[in-house]
C-alpha cells in the first residue's frame, strides 16, 4: 500500500533529485542517512511505477519512490536491499 509523504529535497542544477527528509503525517521530520540506489521500478505493493530510491533512515530501509511528482513509501525486507 502506498503511504505518501512530504520530502525536502535538494535539486541540482543538472536536473538531480536527492532526497534529504521525508515529513509524515503528523509532521515527524526523519532524516534520511544514505541513499544506496536509485532506478526507475514498479511498486510491489503501492500498484506505482516511479523512479526508487532505496534509503536508509534510522536502522530501517526504505522505498521512497517519486511518482508524477508525488513521494509514497514502502517498507523492505532487509534481505531485499542494495548495500
Amino acid at each position: 500500500m502506498k503511504h505518501y509523504v512530504d520530502v525536502i529535497c535538494i535539486y541540482g542544477k543538472n536536473g538531480s533529485i536527492k532526497p534529504l527528509y521525508i515529513i509524515w503525517d503528523d509532521g515527524s521530520r526523519y532524516p534520511i542517512d544514505r541513499i544506496t540506489q536509485i532506478v526507475p521500478a514498479a511498486s510491489l505493493y503501492g500498484n506505482g511505477v516511479g523512479m526508487r530510491y532505496t534509503c536508509l533512515i534510522g536502522s530501517q530501509y526504505r522505498y521512497l519512490f517519486l511518482e508524477d511528482g508525488k513521494w509514497f513509501v514502502e517498507q523492505i525486507k532487509r534481505s531485499n536491499c542494495v548495500n
